[in-house]
C-alpha cells in the first residue's frame, strides 16, 4: 500500500524537491494532492505528471478560466480557505506544508484537525503559532516531522532520548553570503548579493533570511516547540561547509551529529518515509574529499537576527509572531529595493520594542498581531523615509 501525500507549495524548491523523492519512491508514495501560490503553468504539469485528486491555487487570475487544463474529475481549490478545506478533504495520509510566510498556518491546523501525519518545512508556522500548533497535534497524537534540514537532523540525533538526557541543541547555520563581510561593506549589499547563497538555492525569501540570518532566528523558536527545549539550551555555530546539519549535546558530554550533502531530498525523504531508511536521489558524502569541516561563532554585532530571535523568544506569548510578520515586511521591502540590507534587521527590532506580548493561545489573537505588526513595519519604513 502505498502513502498517500499531499504537498503543499508544490511549485517551491522544497516542493520540487519533494516531487523528485516520490519519483525515486514511486512504489511506496503517491501524490494525492498539489497545491502552489501562483505558479499556474508548473501547476498544471506537475498535475498531468502525477494526476492528483486534487489541486490548489493560493493566489490565481481573475476569472474562471484559469481552471481549465487540469486532469479530468480533479477537485479544484483556491485562495487561503481553499487551502485548508483542500487538506481537510483530501485523503491523504500526510501533508508536506512548505509554503513560504504564515499561509501555512491555515493548512498545518487542518492536516492536524483531519488526522494527517504533518511534514512541516515552513518555519513560520510554529514561529507564529507553535503553543496553538503543538498542543492540537499532542491532543490529537498526531505526528510532525520537520522537514527543515536543522530539524531534521536534530530529531535523527535524539532519537527515543528522553528529555532529561538533553543538555543543548546546536543549530548550524551557513553564514550566507556576507559571512565575511564587515558592517560597512554589508550596509551596502545589493538584492543581488543577498540572493547569492554560497550552498543552497531557495527560494529568495529563505535566501534573503539566510543572509540576515533571520532563518536562523526562526528555527530556534521552531526548534523550542518542536523539541519543548527552553531558549537557553539552544545555539547557533557557523559552519560554512554546510554538511554537518545540525547536532545535539547531552548531559554527559557526548555530542551527535547528522552529516549529508546538502540536499533536501534526503530529510524530506526521511519525513515522508520514517522511521524507515531507504536508498535516496543523494549523493553519498565522501569526508576526505570534503577534506575539512570549519565551526565559528555568529556575529551578533553583524547579525543581530540572533539576538532578537532569543529575546522574542523567552518574552514569550505574541512576541515571536511580532519578529516574523515585521521580518517578512522589511524582507518584501527589500526586496523590492526600497530599504537598505541593514534596515530588515532594524525594522524587526523596533517592531519587538513597541509591542507588549500578550498569550498567544487564541489564533485570532495572533491574527490581530500579525496584522498590527505588519502595519507597524509599514510605518516604520514610512517614518525613516524611505519610498
Amino acid at each position: 500500500m502505498k502513502k498517500r501525500v499531499l504537498i503543499l507549495g508544490s511549485t517551491g524548491s522544497i516542493g520540487r524537491s519533494a516531487l523528485t523523492v516520490v519519483r525515486q519512491l514511486s512504489e511506496r508514495l503517491e501524490v494525492v494532492g498539489l497545491a502552489a501560490g501562483r505558479q499556474l503553468d508548473e501547476l498544471r504539469a506537475q498535475a498531468d505528471e502525477f494526476r492528483p485528486r486534487a489541486v490548489g491555487l493560493h493566489s490565481p487570475p481573475a476569472g474562471n478560466a484559469w481552471r481549465q487544463g487540469f486532469p479530468a474529475k480533479t477537485r479544484i481549490y483556491h485562495g487561503a480557505v481553499g487551502l485548508s478545506e483542500l487538506v481537510a478533504e483530501t485523503e491523504a495520509e500526510m501533508v508536506l506544508v512548505a509554503i513560504v510566510g504564515t499561509a501555512g498556518l491555515g493548512p498545518s491546523l487542518a492536516a492536524i484537525r483531519t488526522g494527517k501525519s504533518l511534514a512541516l518545512a515552513s518555519k513560520e508556522v510554529l514561529v507564529m503559532a507553535g503553543e496553538i500548533v503543538m498542543a492540537e497535534a499532542r491532543a490529537r497524537k498526531i505526528a510532525i516531522l520537520p522537514v527543515d534540514s536543522e530539524h531534521n537532523a536534530v530529531f535523527q540525533c535524539l532519537g527515543e532520548a528522553p528529555a532529561a538526557h538533553l543538555r543543548r541543541i546546536v543549530l548550524t547555520a551557513s553564514g550566507g553570503p556576507f559571512r565575511t563581510w564587515d558592517a560597512r561593506r554589508i550596509e551596502t549589499a545589493t538584492v543581488e548579493d543577498a540572493l547569492d547563497h554560497p550552498t543552497w538555492k531557495m527560494g529568495k525569501k529563505i535566501t534573503i533570511d539566510s543572509a540576515t540570518l533571520f532563518n536562523k532566528a526562526l528555527e530556534m523558536i521552531e526548534a523550542h516547540w518542536l523539541f519543548s527545549a527552553p531558549f537557553s539550551a539552544i545555539d547557533v555555530v557557523v559552519h560554512p561547509q554546510s554538511i554537518v546539519h545540525s547536532l545535539v549535546e547531552f548531559v554527559d558530554g557526548s555530542q551527535l551529529a547528522q552529516l549529508s550533502q546538502s540536499d533536501m531530498c534526503l530529510p524530506i525523504q526521511y519525513a515522508f518515509t520514517y522511521p524507515e531508511r531507504l536508498p535516496s536521489p543523494v549523493r553519498f558524502l565522501d569526508l576526505a574529499t570534503v577534506g575539512r569541516l570549519s565551526f565559528e561563532e555568529p556575529d551578533h554585532e553583524r547579525f543581530p537576527a540572533l539576538r532578537l530571535a532569543r529575546r522574542a523568544g523567552e518574552a514569550g506569548g505574541t512576541a515571536p509572531c511580532v519578529l516574523n510578520a515585521a521580518n517578512e515586511v522589511a524582507v518584501a521591502a527589500f526586496l523590492e529595493r526600497r530599504i537598505p540590507f541593514p534596515a530588515i534587521a532594524r525594522c524587526v527590532e523596533a517592531a519587538i520594542e513597541a509591542h507588549k506580548p500578550v498569550e498567544a493561545r487564541d489564533l485570532e489573537v495572533l491574527q490581530r498581531v500579525d496584522q498590527e505588526a505588519r502595519i507597524a513595519a509599514v510605518e516604520w519604513i514610512r517614518k525613516k523615509g524611505y519610498p
